[in-house]
């Protein structure tokens, strides 16, 4: 896609897109899967949905994996005692999901473990069928987590549970 295209289909993608592919119900799921998930495991789990980029971001042709670790950063999702913290993020006018993972997580799962999680996402989005997908990722990545991460003791809430919608 050459850049011209890719500028129009940012500009065609609004906040409203994002809340009608992602409303109040799917958002609210997404939130008590993660706490869900963060019963049994270590991890912190953060998603974050943008319809577009912003329009500094999209004249630098910044790519969706570079904003997504941009977002980690901004949203400290690195900032947990045992430097588990995950992002899943959704760029919509791209087409793109990814996965920022930290140093503990991102050593202890393979790159085959994220694809797979980004494939079943993906899956439900090209069928329209966004909070099936949403779900159906975040218990896959909870099981991995469960598996890689259990839970041993106590566990705080490091990071909000709500994702965002940018």
């Amino acid at each position: 896609m050459n850049k011209f295209t890719r500028i129009l289909r940012h500009l065609g993608s609004t906040s409203g897109n994002a809340r009608r592919l992602f409303p109040a119900a799917t958002l609210q799921a997404i939130q008590n899967a993660i706490a869900a998930g963060e019963q049994h495991h270590r991890a912190e789990v953060r998603v974050i949905v943008e319809a577009a980029l912003p329009w500094s971001s999209l004249w630098a042709a910044q790519s969706a994996r570079a904003r997504a670790h941009d977002l980690f950063a901004r949203y400290h999702i690195w900032d947990t005692e045992e430097n588990c913290g995950v992002l899943l993020y959704i760029n919509l006018a791209d087409h793109k999901v990814e996965i920022v993972a930290d140093r503990s997580v991102g050593r202890t799962l393979s790159r085959d473990d994220w694809h797979a999680i980004c494939r079943r996402m993906t899956a439900g989005f090209a069928e329209g069928n966004y909070h099936d997908g949403a779900m159906a990722a975040l218990q896959q990545l909870n099981d991995l987590l469960t598996q890689h991460f259990p839970l041993n003791g106590m566990q705080h809430n490091e990071i909000s549970n709500r994702p965002i919608v940018l």
